[in-house]
C-alpha cells in the first residue's frame, strides 16, 4: 500500500466507532465556509444589488435576505463542523442540507433561462450545487460509519414532549416544501411578498431544509446532537427578522399572511431560545 492510499485511508476511515468527525468532513466544512461568506455579503449585504453581483435577479429584497441569513446560518454551522469533535452534534443538520441542495440543483435545471449565464457567480452556483448533492450526503454516509450505534453520554435529555412536537413542525413543513416545490404557483399571490416561480422554488427548498432538519434531530434524544442545529437556527431567523425591518417595505401589511409568517417566525425564534436558555442550565 502506498503513502497516499495511507493517508486517504487515515481521512477517510474511522479507526473505531468512536463518533468523531473524520478530517475529510472538517476539510470539506473549511472548503464550503467561503462560498457560504461570500453569498452572504452579496444577498444579505446588497439585496438590491444582485443583477450586479449575483448568478440572477432576485426581487424584491426580501427574497435575497432570506437566502443570505440561511447561508450566514450555514457559515456558523460548517464552521462548527471543522471544529467539532462528536459527529452526532452536526449529523442531522447534514441530511436537511442534502434536501436542500437536490432541491436547488432540479431548481437550477427548471429555470435555467432566468441565469445571466455570463457571470462568474454563475459559474460558481452551477459548480456548487453540482458537486453538492453529490458531495454532502457522501460525506454524510462516510461519517456515519463512526457511530457507534448506541446513546452514550450523559448529557441532558431533550423532554419527550419537545421533540413530538419539533418533529411535527417539520414533517409539516417538509411535506409543505415538496408541495411548494411542485407547485410553486401556490405562493404566488398570496406569499407576502412578490415571488415567481423560480424564487418560490428557492424559498421551498429552504423550508426543506428546516423542516428535515426538525424532523431527523427528534430521533436523538441528547440535547447535545440539538444544540449546534438550534444554535444555527437562532442566527438565522435573527438575520431574517432584522431583514424583514430592513425592507418592510416589501411587505403587504394588509395581508394577514404577512403577520402570519413574520409573527410565526418571531414565536419560533423566542420559543428556541427560551429552550435553549432552558436547557443550558440544567
Amino acid at each position: 500500500m502506498t503513502k497516499s492510499d495511507t493517508a486517504l485511508r487515515r481521512w477517510t476511515r474511522p479507526a473505531a466507532r468512536d463518533g468523531q468527525v473524520l478530517q475529510i468532513t472538517r476539510w470539506v466544512a473549511r472548503v464550503i465556509i467561503p462560498f457560504l461568506a461570500a453569498a452572504v455579503v452579496i444577498l444579505y449585504g446588497l439585496p438590491d444589488q444582485t443583477a450586479r453581483y449575483f448568478a440572477w435577479t432576485i426581487r424584491p429584497e426580501m427574497t435575497p435576505i432570506v437566502m443570505g441569513a440561511g447561508y450566514g446560518a450555514g457559515v456558523y454551522f460548517f464552521y462548527r463542523v471543522s471544529t467539532a469533535d462528536e459527529w452526532h452534534t452536526v449529523a442531522p443538520v447534514f441530511l436537511g442540507i442534502t434536501t436542500f441542495t437536490w432541491l436547488m440543483a432540479i431548481a437550477t435545471v427548471l429555470h435555467w433561462e432566468n441565469f445571466n449565464h455570463s457571470h462568474f457567480a454563475f459559474d460558481l452556483w452551477v459548480f456548487l450545487y453540482a458537486v453538492t448533492p453529490v458531495l454532502i450526503p457522501a460525506i454524510w454516509a462516510l461519517n456515519r460509519r463512526t457511530d457507534p450505534g448506541e446513546l452514550i453520554g450523559g448529557d441532558p435529555r431533550l423532554p419527550r414532549a419537545v421533540r413530538v412536537l419539533g418533529g411535527g413542525i417539520g414533517a409539516i413543513v417538509t411535506v409543505g416544501a415538496v408541495v411548494l416545490f411542485a407547485v410553486p404557483e401556490l405562493m404566488i399571490g398570496v406569499w407576502p411578498w412578490t415571488v415567481s416561480p423560480f424564487t418560490a422554488r428557492i424559498l421551498a427548498g429552504w423550508f426543506g431544509l428546516f423542516g428535515v432538519v426538525n424532523s431527523v434531530v427528534v430521533l436523538d434524544p441528547r440535547w447535545s446532537g440539538a444544540r449546534i442545529l438550534i444554535q444555527s437556527e437562532m442566527l438565522g431567523f435573527t438575520l431574517v427578522l432584522i431583514g424583514v425591518v430592513r425592507v418592510w417595505a416589501n411587505f403587504d401589511p394588509s395581508s394577514v399572511l404577512t403577520w402570519g409568517v413574520v409573527g410565526g417566525m418571531t414565536l419560533y425564534l423566542i420559543a428556541i431560545l427560551l429552550l435553549y436558555v432552558w436547557m443550558e442550565t440544567r
